[in-house]
Order: structure tokens, then sequence, then C-alpha cells
């Protein structure tokens, strides 16, 4: 079986991503503040920031294609962290970029549907980026980065994901019904919009990538929706007892990174190439079964 090394194994994203990816690749992946075991997996402890780490493993392993999911994904620590947040998600892109290069292997990075201002619905690949946060700065620093490097790369845009914990990390999902349980009021915007899938269904599409995309892509899914009733469709569905949900704008809430108001992804490019994402209540569904 051909090698895959992943980033950032102990994440959200790439922790469902060797859970798929065991099925079809020797998997390999790398962590380094939250130590974990996969079955299956050979898991590396790498600081992604140190360059000569980062060619000692890759002259190790030797791999046939790298998926990079790590990141430092916080908009907020991001927006009050630029340095930290420039050196793991730019400059460690780009050197990971160009050793994939050095030996022309498959080399996919996760960038975001934030890379937007949010001032349309539905964005293309083509569409101009314009980020309105230093996380989304950042991620189109890389992008452009890696394909002056690297032209044969994939760049996948990923939306908001959502799923159950895994042993190392979470998405807004659990603190979200964790607030409702309790009893909390829990305030989500009405104008706020993109277009969510689970993390397993990221995962499939990453995987689709790896040999079928160069350039640009995005792993939207199929429906447009506001935080607010993204919210009303989990607490239907994971039958939430009481649950207080107050429509807010995001004008009503201060955050370090301001957010854009519409980043939804037009995904008709990979939907032809065969991602094929369920419907969001479907989506949903899946969890409770995983």
């Amino acid at each position: 079986m051909k090698k895959l090394l992943i980033t950032g194994a102990s994440g959200f994203l790439g922790w469902y991503l060797c859970q798929q990816a065991n099925r079809e690749w020797d998997v390999y992946g790398t962590y380094f503040s939250h130590s974990l075991e996969i079955p299956g997996i050979k898991l590396v402890k790498l600081d992604l920031t140190d360059l000569t780490e980062v060619k000692k493993v890759f002259q190790e392993i030797q791999p046939s294609a790298v998926i990079h999911t790590a990141a430092q994904s916080q908009p907020n620590y991001c927006q009050t962290n630029p340095e930290s947040s420039l050196l793991i998600n730019v400059t460690a892109s780009l050197n990971i970029a160009q050793l994939c290069a050095d030996t022309s292997i498959p080399f996919v990075f996760t960038s975001t549907d934030l890379v937007f201002d949010g001032l349309k619905s539905f964005y293309k690949e083509t569409d101009r980026v314009n980020p309105v946060n230093i996380y989304g700065e950042h991620k189109v620093m890389a992008e452009i980065g890696i394909l002056e490097r690297y032209p044969q790369a994939t760049i996948c845009r990923m939306p908001l994901m959502f799923g159950n914990a895994t042993p190392t990390a979470t998405s807004f999902m659990q603190s979200f019904i964790k607030t409702l349980e309790e009893g909390k009021e829990l305030k989500l915007f009405v104008d706020e919009f993109r277009t969510p899938v689970n993390a397993l269904t990221a995962a499939e599409g990453l995987l689709l990538a790896v040999n079928k995309v160069q350039g640009i892509i995005h792993l939207g899914g199929i429906e447009r929706i506001s935080r607010y009733d993204f919210g009303r469709l989990f607490v239907e569905i994971f039958e939430i007892p009481a649950a207080k949900i107050q429509a807010s704008r995001q004008e009503d809430v201060k955050m370090a990174a301001p957010r854009p108001s519409d980043v939804s992804l037009d995904s008709s490019k990979a939907f032809e190439l065969g991602y094929s994402p369920l419907s969001l209540r479907k989506q949903i569904l899946q969890l409770k079964g995983f």
C-alpha cells in the first residue's frame, strides 16, 4: 500500500481523515502537543515549524502523498497572535509544499471558506478572494505561495465542519450541545451563512482530491444555512428538550476577528468528480451512529 502522510492527526479533521484513509493507504500521522493513539495509524510527534525536523520525517517515511490539515484554525486566536499564526499557517505550509514538489508527490492543502469577504453567496473557485480577518489572510498567503512553488498542488477550501468529539479534539457542536443541555441560552447568528459538512464527508472529499484534483477546489455541502437555522436543526434531531436558542446578529457579539456574512461555497466542480455530501439532516443523523 502507498504511504499517505497526514499532518495534524490529533486535530478534529485530521483524526477523521486518518480513519477514512486507513482503508486504502498505509497512513502516517503527525501530532505535536496532543499525544494520541489511532489503531492502524503510525503516529509521529513533529514540530511542523522546524524545517530540519520535517525534512527528517519526510526522508524516513518517504510518503507517496501528503494531506496537510495541521493549522491554527481559530480566527480569534490568529487575530491576536498573528506571528504564531503566520508560522504554522503559512511558513510551515510552504515548506511542506516545497518538499512535495521536490519529489513530485501529490500535496493537498486544507484552506478555508474564510478567504472570501462574504458579500455574495455560493463562491466559485474562480471568485476573487478578499478575507476580512488575519486567519483568512494567512490562508490566502499560503494558497498563493503553495501554487507558486508547486503548481500541481491541490488547494481544498473547507467549509464549516462539525462532528462528534475525537480523543483529542472537538468541533463547535460539543460546546453548543453542552450549553443547551445545561438550560443556558445560546445566541446564534441569523446573518452568517455557510455550507457545512460533517468531518466524515470532509475527509471523503480530501481523499477524492488526492488523485483527481490539481489547483483549487471547494468541498462545501449542498445546503446554504445560517448558524441559527443550523442550530434549530441540531436541536430537532438531537431532541434537546427546552433548548433556548436566541436569534442574534454578528454586530451584537464582540469578537477579536471580524466574520464575513456569507461564505457559502459553490462545490459543483467537486460534485462532478464524485464528491457527494448528504443533506444536512442525514449528515447530522450519521453522527448518532458513528
